[in-house]
C-alpha cells in the first residue's frame, strides 16, 4: 500500500463493491482478493474490509427508506440474530492461519461462481410475505448461522441471503435487498469489533475504501434494481474464478 495509485484504485473498487453488494451481493469476492494483492495479510484484510462495509450497508439502508422500503421490526429480529452468530464467524477468522484463510476463500469464489451461473431465476413480483410466527422463527434460526459465516468472511453471503428471503420468506428482489443490507449492517458491528479488539483493521484503507462503497451502496439503493446485468455478472464471474486459481496456487 506504498503506491499513489493504490488509493484511487481502493475508491473505484469500493464503489463497484459497494454496488454489487447492494443489488445483489458477492462484492467482497472482489475486495478481499484485491486487499490480499496489494499486500494485506488475509485476516488484516478482512478486517479492514468490514470497516467499507459497515458504512456501505448503513448508507444503502438508508438510502432504502428513503425510497420507502423497509423491512423493520423484521430485519432487525434477523440482524440481530445474525450479530450473535457473527462474534463466533469473526472469531474463527482472526486465528485461521493465512494459507488456510486463502484457501478457503478460494474454495468459497468457486461455489459463488456455480451459484451465480445456475441459481434458479428470481420474478420480480407481488408476494404474500411471510415475516411472522413460524417463519419468523425459521428465519430467525436460519440467520444466526448466517451470521457465523458472515462474520467469518462475509463473502457471496448476499446471494444466499435474497434466495432464502425470496423462497422462504416470499419477499420481492427490492425489499429482500433492503433487508439484506439492514441485517448485514447490524451483525457487521459485532464481526468488526472483534476485528478490533485483535488489532486487524487498517483504519486509513478502510475508509478510503469506504468512500467507493458508500457511494456505490446509495446509487444502488436508488435505482431500480436489476438482476440482468450481464456486464456485472460476467465481469464477476471472470474475476473469482481467476482470483480463486491464483488463491489456490500461489
Amino acid at each position: 500500500m506504498q503506491e499513489w495509485y493504490h488509493y484511487p484504485l481502493l475508491i473505484v473498487v469500493g464503489f463497484a463493491v459497494g454496488f454489487i453488494n447492494t443489488v445483489a451481493g458477492g462484492g467482497s469476492l472482489l475486495s478481499l482478493p484485491v486487499l490480499i494483492f496489494l499486500g494485506l495479510p488475509p485476516s488484516v484484510a478482512n478486517g479492514t474490509n468490514r470497516v467499507a462495509i459497515i458504512i456501505q450497508t448503513a448508507i444503502a439502508t438508508a438510502g432504502f427508506k428513503s425510497k420507502g422500503v423497509s423491512t423493520a421490526p423484521f430485519n432487525i429480529y434477523l440482524g440481530i440474530s445474525a450479530l450473535l452468530g457473527a462474534i463466533i464467524g469473526a472469531q474463527i477468522a482472526v486465528d485461521i492461519k493465512g494459507e488456510t484463510f486463502n484457501r478457503i476463500l478460494a474454495i468459497i469464489m468457486i461455489i459463488v461462481v456455480l451459484i451465480i451461473l445456475f441459481k434458479p431465476k428470481i420474478k420480480l413480483m407481488e408476494l404474500q410475505e411471510r415475516l411472522t410466527g413460524k417463519y419468523l422463527w425459521i428465519g430467525v434460526i436460519a440467520f444466526f448461522f448466517f451470521g457465523i459465516y458472515g462474520g467469518f468472511i462475509n463473502a457471496g453471503l448476499g446471494f444466499i441471503i435474497i434466495l432464502f428471503l425470496h423462497y422462504v420468506h416470499h419477499m420481492t428482489l427490492v425489499r429482500a435487498n433492503a433487508t439484506k443490507v439492514a441485517v448485514v449492517f447490524i451483525y457487521t458491528l459485532s464481526a468488526l469489533a472483534i476485528f478490533i479488539w485483535n488489532d486487524k483493521v487498517i483504519w486509513k484503507v478502510g475508509l478510503i475504501m469506504a468512500i467507493g462503497n458508500a457511494t456505490g451502496g446509495w446509487l444502488a439503493s436508488r435505482v431500480s434494481v436489476d438482476k440482468g446485468d450481464g456486464f456485472i455478472k460476467t465481469f464477476l464471474v471472470i474475476m473469482v474464478a481467476a482470483m480463486s486459481i491464483k488463491l489456490w496456487f500461489f
